[in-house]
């Protein structure tokens, strides 16, 4: 099998793993707090993160971090897993799982917004006219397609959706400035996250073993959304020719994932969620393909 073939392989394996999780959040959380499913999803996608590396060989490279490094990894793993996911399971509690995730996928053209005052980007017209696309796509979604009286479907959820996408996208950014392993840091952290969820799940919250249903949700959730999906993308991005043959496929899981959420939870699919996701999925296509034109690309 030629590397590229590989490539598409395991990118077609990531995307259906990352279809799959919606469904898991909403499954989880009939069982579990969000700040349960998070503290159970932490510490199992640690531990599948920790063999990842270890049979890589790469375990070796932590002792080499400085105090400073050590540092940032606490700060990005307090961004991520701890606030980002602890937000977006609030969000999937609220919300059904057709809009949360349609309104978590933002981020790319967030990201857009973020990377003007982050990173000295300037954006052009192309950038702004991406940008009202998926805004408007946001508001189909959020109104449920009732734009008379425009009636949010509910309205903390919406917020702590969005919010989501806005710390995954400086989640992102951090990232991207530092040129440590891709795995050793999201290991470390996912490691220092899990601390910061099992100190606040101490004190917010109960850490209860007993809903076996939930906790098999919450493995899943911490093994196919944090740990080994990123693997399978890792090594997909390793293996293609070039980054550009593989990434826009992965705007189609949200698509797929919605066959998911009416199949097994059952919820009819709104057209306010399809057509809303379409205008998020181009807005962000258009501008990437509008970057890759310039030749540049945040």
């Amino acid at each position: 099998m030629k590397n590229q073939t590989k490539a598409y392989f395991y990118t077609f394996l990531a995307i259906i793993c990352w279809s799959t999780v919606a469904t898991a959040f909403k499954i989880s959380l009939k069982y579990l707090t969000p700040t349960q499913l998070l503290l159970f999803a932490t510490f199992s996608s640690t531990f599948i993160l920790f063999w990842i590396i270890f049979f890589q060989g790469k375990l070796v490279q932590i002792r080499k971090f400085t105090l400073k490094q050590f540092f940032l990894s606490g700060l990005l793993g307090f961004i991520n897993p701890f606030v980002y996911y602890l937000i977006l399971f609030e969000a999937y509690n609220l919300l059904p799982a057709q809009i949360a995730q349609p309104l978590n996928c933002t981020w790319g053209i967030i990201l857009v917004l973020l990377s003007i005052p982050l990173l000295n980007q300037k954006i052009g017209l192309h950038s702004i006219f991406a940008i009202l696309i998926s805004f408007l796509g946001v508001v189909i979604i959020s109104t449920g397609g009732d734009f008379q009286f425009l009636k949010f479907v509910n309205s903390k959820g919406i917020f702590l959706a969005l919010l989501s996408a806005i710390l995954w996208a400086l989640f992102w950014i951090f990232n991207l400035k530092d040129k440590r392993d891709e795995a050793v840091k999201l290991f470390c952290n996912f490691f220092f996250g899990s601390i910061f969820i099992l100190i606040y799940s101490m004190i917010f919250s109960e850490i209860n073993f007993k809903p076996i249903k939930g906790i098999m949700g919450a493995f899943y959730v911490g093994f196919f959304e944090m740990g080994i999906t990123f693997f399978l993308w890792l090594k997909a991005l390793q293996l293609s020719e070039s980054t550009a043959k593989i990434s826009n496929y992965i705007y189609i899981f949200p698509f797929i994932s919605l066959i998911f959420i009416h199949f097994i939870l059952g919820e009819k699919i709104m057209i306010s969620s399809f057509i809303g996701l379409i205008f998020i999925t181009i807005g962000i296509l258009f501008h990437h393909f509008m970057e890759n034109r310039k030749g540049k690309s945040y």
